[in-house]
């Protein structure tokens, strides 16, 4: 739903010496909008849970080559540390020492 007031005027002075005109205007509308296709909200939201999956996705994906860089650098969060749970689920299946 949508209220809008509006204010329309005028003020004009003629070139004759004794003419003035005003003129004011006020109202208001009020719009409703309602959806005619309910699908179209069902699809909006299907495509925003796609895009969820593929951002979470893309965050463990991210966060596990993060980690392996980490790893084979020879580095690994302090245990007790705030951040200490983001690469304990990733584990490595092949040696991580370079031969």
């Amino acid at each position: 739903m949508t209220f809008s007031p509006f204010y329309m005027g005028n003020d004009t002075i003629p070139y004759e010496h004794h003419g003035y005109v005003r003129t004011n205007n006020f109202g208001a509308q009020l719009n409703f909008s309602v959806p005619l296709d309910g699908g179209m909200i069902e699809t909006c939201k299907a495509i925003a849970r796609k895009h969820e999956q593929k951002m979470r996705l893309d965050y463990e994906l991210v966060r596990a080559l993060k980690c392996t860089e980490i790893m084979k650098a020879g580095f690994t969060f302090r245990p007790g540390s705030r951040v200490e749970m983001l690469c304990n689920d990733i584990v490595p299946i092949v040696s991580l020492t370079n031969e």
